[in-house]
């Protein structure tokens, strides 16, 4: 039951995430909008380890479990927020649906799980899930040239999150959630505050009510319990089956940018987004 829930609500986190994504990097610019997030979901999650009377461990195994949440949480997320300025808000969500697929690819190279044998329905399913993509470029090029880096930039994204979820998998260290996602953000918070200060190194001249709204519910939500939630579903089920929350999430998320923030939702932009979920469906 605990699993269930927890898998609800993450799908919930991530159906909203993009857009408030979207709405923090409009105006204080993307570094500041991510930097802030991480910062406030670092304090959230150290005092609630502090509350529960909680240590992160430091082993050898720890260590290297941080370091590739860290991969997730540092080099993905800086992707994805300098990606959401090109493209619209759900289609971080359709091009992440990919990350089933990329995972499976690369636990059966780093795993040597089943999905090392491909069978007639896996190719078919990549091969759809290729298609999709090279519709949504497509979809993209009636947009703007920069739209292209945002596809780009968000299939990168993806792959990383997808390596990190990988190599935790395969370190298999047995922590807690809560002190995966603290240590992660040990490694993560002070390369994103070094990013800030060396790339982008002023306070914005304006914050608005929405801007400083997104910014909170990322760090003090989508962070700290939205990555808890995660780590913790990677530590009790497979990180193929994590990764198909991404099979929920694209239509959700389309939906509320097209009725939320008036984003276009052409018969092309469906059309990508139903390749990509047929072939996660057959794969």
């Amino acid at each position: 039951m605990r699993i269930t829930l927890a898998y609800i609500t993450v799908v919930l986190l991530w159906a909203t995430t993009p857009l408030a994504i979207k709405w923090s990097g409009e105006g204080p610019g993307f570094l500041f909008a991510v930097t802030s997030r991480m910062a406030i979901g670092a304090i959230c999650l150290w005092l609630t380890l502090l509350v529960l009377r909680k240590s992160v461990l430091w082993h050898r195994k720890a260590k290297l479990t941080y370091l590739a949440v860290a991969v997730q949480i540092y080099g993905s997320m800086i992707i994805v927020y300098w990606a959401a300025q090109f493209i619209p808000s759900g289609w971080i969500s359709v091009i992440f649906g990919l990350t089933p697929l990329m995972t499976a690819v690369l636990g059966g190279l780093l795993l040597k799980t089943k999905e090392q044998h491909l069978s007639f329905s896996k190719l078919f399913a990549y091969g759809l899930g290729i298609g999709g993509l090279y519709v949504m470029f497509g979809s993209a090029l009636q947009l703007s040239e920069n739209a292209l880096f945002g596809i780009a930039g968000i299939l990168f994204a993806a792959l990383l999150q997808s390596v990190g979820a990988v190599c935790i998998k395969r370190i298999d260290a047995g922590l807690p959630a809560l002190s995966q996602v603290s240590g992660g953000l040990f490694f993560a918070l002070p390369l994103y505050l070094l990013t800030l200060i060396c790339v982008d190194n002023r306070w914005p001249e304006h914050l608005s009510t929405i801007n400083i709204l997104a910014i909170a519910y990322l760090g003090m939500i989508a962070t700290t319990i939205g990555f808890f939630l995660y780590y913790y579903l990677l530590t009790h089920l497979s990180a193929t089956r994590v990764a198909l929350i991404n099979l929920i999430t694209p239509v959700m998320a389309l939906m509320l940018g097209h009725l939320v923030n008036q984003e276009p939702l052409t018969e092309q932009i469906l059309t990508g987004t139903c390749l990509i979920l047929a072939a996660l469906v057959i794969h």
